[in-house]
């Protein structure tokens, strides 16, 4: 895989075209990563204990690694 933790990237395909973004985790077993603040889905989560109410939370979910390329970086 051509991606790693802590590259940044911009997004070549899908909903989240043209964002920019840091890897956050990679999984190279399933040929994902997991890019800060793209593809990021509302879910819905039950109350842990009683009397708690349920919340919605934002969570980030993994895109496949051939939708991304690195940034150009300005060191040289």
């Amino acid at each position: 895989m051509h991606i790693k933790k802590g590259d940044n990237v911009i997004v070549t395909t899908g909903s989240g075209k043209g964002k920019t973004g840091k890897v956050l985790r990679a999984l190279p077993k399933e040929n994902k990563i997991l890019v800060e603040g793209v593809n990021v889905k509302k879910v819905h989560e039950r109350a842990k204990k009683t009397g708690e109410k349920g919340k919605i939370i934002e969570k980030s979910y993994p895109i496949h690694a051939s939708n991304v390329k690195k940034a150009e970086s300005s060191k040289k």
